[in-house]
């Protein structure tokens, strides 16, 4: 942290809110183009809007880590409102990610994303098992459905000093389903619900899951347990910096820009390239960093899935006991690795 510029630590009001400005637009864009476009560039349409609303998680996620505004009651209002229309409840977001900030990569204690520990993998029933193989194969770029619905309404998994602002952002998200949803259907009906809230919202997991799993997974990269892991090592060399089409990091205000994050959550998104240059120059032999194609997806999706302790990771299909029909028919479907 100290060989990082003191600016990059700088709050701009002006940067932040521009980014505001720039996330309604592009989502309010989107909403014309899925308005006005026909059937076969619906996908296109839909793909800009999932884009452009995963902007407003990452405006958020700033208010979150405190690096949004110098006012706090600000950034709790805007990090709320900005988590509804994501039906994303604020706080318990934040309480659990603190936790993937303070154990990154660590084994049984990340919550963010985990690996399958083999032991526990060798009890699960049948049924279980094959829900895993799909959630963590195939359906791995839509996995951050699951956690959104296993680790956020729950109150009980929340402190009692935690539970009335969890029970705040709860309600802020419940008003929005009760308030939003009936209008967008009495406006456009169940079909027009679909076509501009769920799909784009399919969007935004795609890039929530995406985001997540690519930052802190790769063959290389393991989880330790508590009595080996180490801060500095987790943070520097347990994330992903990856690049991405310049148009989905401009819409999702560099998040992709992750290694700095990590080992500062006092950065704003807007000063991520300044840091992560900083750390390029002077900690650069540490750094993980990648180009984002369906290639790395594939290789994070048929490879990275039970923790092995001699080489990271296993997958489902990686031996006799281990079969797995989806991640044979995974690998068949997706690019080969090696071209």
């Amino acid at each position: 942290m100290e060989t990082f510029p003191p600016e990059v630590f700088e709050i701009n009001d002006f940067k932040a809110w521009r980014n505001v400005v720039i996330s309604v637009t592009s989502y309010a864009l989107g909403l014309f183009m899925i308005a006005k476009a026909p059937w076969y560039l619906l996908p296109l349409a839909w793909a800009w809007t999932g884009t452009a609303i995963t902007g407003f998680f990452v405006i958020g996620h700033d208010c979150a880590h405190k690096s949004f505004s110098r006012n706090k009651l600000v950034e709790d209002i805007v990090g709320t409102i900005a988590f509804m229309p994501l039906i994303y409840p604020y706080e318990p977001w934040r309480f659990k990610h603190d936790r993937h900030h303070a154990k990154t990569n660590m084994l049984g204690e990340d919550t963010a994303w985990h690996p399958v520990v083999r032991d526990e993998w060798n009890k699960f029933p049948k049924f279980l098992k094959k829900a895993l193989e799909w959630g963590i194969g195939p359906l791995r770029p839509w996995a951050s459905i699951g956690h959104w619905l296993l680790w956020h309404f729950d109150i009980n998994k929340y402190r009692p000093s935690e539970r009335p602002r969890v029970k705040v952002s709860l309600a802020a998200v419940f008003a929005f389903i009760a308030l939003g949803w009936p209008l967008i259907i009495y406006k456009t009906g169940i079909v027009g619900w679909m076509k501009y809230w769920l799909v784009p919202w399919l969007g935004y997991h795609f890039w929530m899951s995406t985001f997540t799993m690519v930052h802190h997974t790769a063959p290389h990269i393991p989880f330790k347990d508590a009595s080996n892991w180490n801060g500095a090592e987790a943070q520097l060399g347990g994330t992903v910096h990856c690049d991405y089409p310049r148009w989905i990091e401009i819409l999702c205000h560099d998040i992709s820009v992750h290694i700095p994050h990590h080992i500062s959550q006092k950065i704003p998104s807007y000063n991520l390239r300044m840091a992560h240059n900083s750390l390029q120059q002077n900690w650069g032999k540490y750094l993980n960093e990648a180009k984002w194609n369906w290639r790395l997806m594939k290789t994070i999706m048929t490879e990275c899935h039970i923790y092995d302790t001699e080489h990271n990771y296993a997958s489902f299909d990686n031996g006799s006991q281990d079969q797995s029909r989806v991640i044979r028919m995974l690998r068949r479907v997706m690019p080969p690795i090696t071209t």
